[in-house]
């Protein structure tokens, strides 16, 4: 082999490994933000399980709450009727007593 011109081949040498360098840089920094992004998305996806659990446990509660609502109803229903007929009485029996 001929020996180099001064400083000719260690300079593309030298290019070259600055550009392998940097492009192994580039593929490090690219490589980090896709794990940070996974990360994120797992966190997401953690928040949407706890959202969808939490969802889950008040239409739950909801539906407890609803039913008991249902059941009040009707008993209200049930008291202002026997209220009712029992103020009719005590109203006969007054009027009775009235004569």
């Amino acid at each position: 082999m001929n020996a180099p011109e001064a400083g000719e081949p260690t300079s593309v040498l030298e290019a070259a490994l600055r550009r392998f360098d940097s492009a192994v840089d580039a593929l490090e920094g690219a490589i980090e933000r896709r794990l940070e992004v996974e990360r994120q998305e797992a966190a997401l996806a953690q928040q949407l399980h706890v959202l969808g659990a939490d969802r889950s446990r008040l239409a739950d509660a909801l539906d407890g709450a609803q039913a008991r609502a249902e059941r009040l109803d009707t008993a209200n229903e049930e008291v202002a009727r026997r209220l009712g007929s029992a103020m009719e009485t005590i109203r006969a029996v007054l009027a009775a007593h009235e004569r």
